[in-house]
């Protein structure tokens, strides 16, 4: 065997190569994807038509224009169902959900979506239009959410019937001239052509390649053989898992309740409608299907760091509940930030946390008018916090039915200054001070208009004022009174107790969520790591009653694997096919065959 038949690599015929060379090589690269071919059926080059002449009349129109809305449709169909288009309208998904991640969302917090509004009056008129408040309920969300699914569908389908026909083919026989692949080796042997296929077949079986025999037209036999469909198997799975991570999605939508509810220190919670703060639910989701439980907010924990690099930062964040189920059962519980209580298929989460005030208001004639904790909300890490108190029940010093307000601040650890006025340093309760201000008059709780309960409307109300004509505002600590200006009765700052705000959901297509997203994983990596190739054997006679191997190897993507794999076949059949020398320096047979494999 001579040097040049031992050489590897990209083999190029002559330039007059023949239209049936340029077949046989295209047969042996057919199938190795099931992407669609690029630029099939494009418009016609004459005017865009792609109905060709138009007839005069009428109904030489009428067939023009019919011909030219199928072609324009079927064109639309391709270019929506590429893959192309499928990966701009997943990338699109991710850029259009950025809002969401950015802007207060009505459906997930309205209060602090409100207060966008209200800080952000111009700016909000134009999320409005742009539907920024509501971003997955949104027109062009949706449209993007449609067309991906379309495109996934449509781009899916016909490529898993494509690859099922693969699978029940048999692999393409020997292309005529094995050394235009891009790896190749052959070697001379004093073993019969059948004896070399044979053992070839046995080693590329056992190699877990699927083979196929044959005969060539000049006598020569062959074997072919084909590895790597998990390649593509993969690459299906990953889109398959997109749409079922998108139903999931959209079923998720349909099929969800989700509802906040803020519960102090010793209080509980039923889970039925009337008892939450904010609810909402999807389209399909019927209330009456709320998991019956409840539970009761027995303590709260919540420690904060003392270390300067990291002051106020939670070390403890826990709340200790009691739920009990349908029948009754009580069971103890503990809920933290990633570790929510599941009952049934609902999820309870913990999160926030802030102080509730409890307050004794008496009227002018001594009567308690208001009794009970009011929890104050949050404004920034420290905790300082801000709330209403409404006394709607209340007698005035003229015997009057009258109503009062008290709106202000709750700090846990007080301190105040000209820039900020009364504010917290630290979220613990190292100096608690409640400073509020008064007023008297129409609360408008009996206008039949919705009122936040965190908020106090003084259109109709008028503020208090001390003996001094100053206005009426006040500090107290835990276990202080005050006396109300004009013999309005008395305000009493008993303690101050905790409360905690949690999450109570529950979502269909989680599990199908997780499996997609496993399953979208695991086709990927098989996508990327494993390849997909060729490979032929074929062993003739020559003039001289010797036995001529060729092997080659094609992939669907170059890679140095492929002529590395070669090599080792080579090496490891010439144990039954040996390589006989060319008259040269002894060498040794595998060393000569692995050789030969070079791209």
């Amino acid at each position: 065997m001579s040097d040049d038949d031992r050489q590897a690599g990209p083999r190029t015929g002559p330039a007059t190569a023949t239209a049936g060379q340029a077949a046989d090589e295209a047969d042996a690269a057919a199938g190795l994807s099931t992407a669609p071919v690029e630029g099939a059926e494009e418009p016609a080059a004459g005017g865009g038509s792609f109905g060709g002449a138009r007839e005069p009349g009428a109904r030489g129109a009428a067939a023009w224009f019919g011909r030219e809305l199928t072609g324009w449709a079927r064109w639309f169909w391709r270019q929506l169902t590429s893959m192309r288009v499928a990966l701009i309208l997943l990338f699109l998904l991710a850029l259009a959900s950025i809002p969401g991640s950015l802007i207060p969302q009505d459906d997930v917090d309205s209060l602090l979506a409100d207060d966008f509004r209200a800080n952000n009056p111009g700016l909000s008129d134009v999320y409005e239009r742009l539907q920024l408040f509501d971003v997955y309920s949104s027109v062009w969300f949706s449209a993007i959410y449609l067309l991906l699914f379309i495109s996934l569908i449509g781009c899916i389908v016909p490529r898993t019937w494509q690859f099922v026909g693969q699978l029940r083919g048999r692999p393409p026989r020997a292309p005529r001239r094995l050394t235009r692949m891009p790896a190749y080796t052959t070697w001379r042997t004093d073993t019969a052509p059948e004896d070399v296929v044979g053992a070839a077949g046995k080693l590329l079986k056992r190699k877990r390649f699927r083979t196929d025999r044959g005969e060539d037209a000049a006598g020569a036999v062959h074997v072919a053989a084909e590895k790597g469909y998990l390649r593509e198997a993969g690459n299906l799975a990953f889109h398959l898992a997109l749409i079922v991570m998108l139903v999931a999605f959209a079923v998720g939508r349909l099929y969800y309740s989700e509802g906040g509810k803020l519960v102090v220190q010793d209080q509980g919670f039923s889970n039925v409608l009337p008892q939450y703060d904010d609810y909402e639910s999807g389209t399909l989701f019927d209330v009456n299907d709320l998991e019956p439980f409840g539970f009761r907010l027995d303590a709260f924990h919540a420690d904060f760091s003392r270390e300067r690099v990291d002051l106020g930062t939670p070390t403890e964040f826990r709340a200790d509940i009691t739920y009990w189920d349908a029948e009754g059962n009580e069971t103890p519980a503990e809920v933290e930030v990633n570790d929510p209580l599941h009952v049934g298929d609902s999820r309870v989460r913990l999160l926030g946390h802030g102080y509730a005030p409890v307050v004794t208001v008496t009227d002018a004639e001594g009567n308690v008018a208001f009794s009970g904790p009011v929890p104050f909300i949050p404004q920034d890490n420290a905790l300082t916090s801000t709330g209403v108190i409404k006394v709607s029940d209340y007698v005035g010093p003229d015997g009057e039915r009258d109503q009062l307000g008290f709106q202000g601040f709750f700090n846990p650890t007080y301190a105040i200054d000209e820039v900020r006025g009364p504010h917290s340093t630290f979220p613990e309760p190292d100096l608690p001070v409640l400073t509020l201000n008064a007023f008297h008059g129409d609360l408008g709780i009996n206008s039949g208009l919705p009122q936040n309960v965190y908020q106090l409307d003084t259109t109709n109300m008028e503020q208090l004022q001390d003996g001094t004509g100053d206005l009426f505002r006040f500090d107290l600590l835990p276990g202080e009174s005050i006396d109300l200006p004009e013999g309005r009765g008395t305000l009493t700052f008993e303690r101050f107790d905790q409360w905690a705000s949690f999450q109570i959901t529950t979502k269909a297509g989680n599990e199908w969520a997780l499996g997609g997203a496993l399953a979208a994983v695991a086709g990927l990596a098989a996508s990327l790591l494993l390849q997909r190739r060729r490979l032929w054997v074929r062993a003739r006679t020559d003039a001289d009653g010797r036995t001529v191997v060729e092997m080659a190897s094609l992939g669907r993507t170059e890679s140095a694997k492929i002529p590395a794999e070669l090599a080792a076949l080579a090496a490891a059949l010439t144990h039954s096919a040996p390589v006989l020398p060319d008259g040269g320096p002894d060498e040794p047979a595998e060393s000569a065959a692995a050789e030969g494999a070079r791209s």
